[in-house]
């Protein structure tokens, strides 16, 4: 049981991170990985497809959002959705490799949602960046590298 809540616990810790909301996953990864307790494949395959999931739930909001970009509410001025618009156009979908990175990840994936970016194409270059950077992280942590 305790291996569950340990699974169940780095793929929401991974989810939630990919969100909007501001949260790391790496700490639970590492912490994993360092007890030894799991095998590493697995703990990166958790890790990594809560990961593009909740990059998934971006890409989602940004397709709906449009509908609400004049509303007062809206959490986005005109001004700054449509600069990050421009700048999503001139890199194209390979920006999505960057979604793994601190702060501007998670406004590409919810960019390329108003931009409509084919989902099967958006989960391909989510995933490499997503399961690169936790593969990485594994190969830093285990002394691999």
């Amino acid at each position: 049981m305790d291996e569950l809540f340990a699974y169940v616990g780095l793929f929401s810790a991974a989810f939630l991170a990919a969100t909007i909301l501001p949260m790391q996953s790496e700490a639970a990864l590492v912490g994993l990985l360092l007890t030894g307790d799991y095998p590493w494949m697995a703990l990166v395959a958790v890790a990594g497809i809560g990961n593009v999931l909740g990059s998934c739930v971006n890409w989602a909001l940004g397709r709906g959002i449009e509908r609400f970009r004049e509303k007062r509410w809206f959490p986005v001025g005109p001004a700054a959705l449509e600069r990050a618009q421009r700048s999503y156009q001139r890199t194209g979908k390979w920006s999505l490799l960057l979604s793994w990175f601190p702060i501007i990840g998670d406004p590409l994936t919810v960019i390329a949602g108003v931009l409509k970016e084919p989902l099967p194409v958006f989960i391909l270059l989510v995933g490499i960046a997503k399961l690169g950077r936790y593969l990485a992280l594994t190969a830093l942590t285990l002394g691999l590298l």
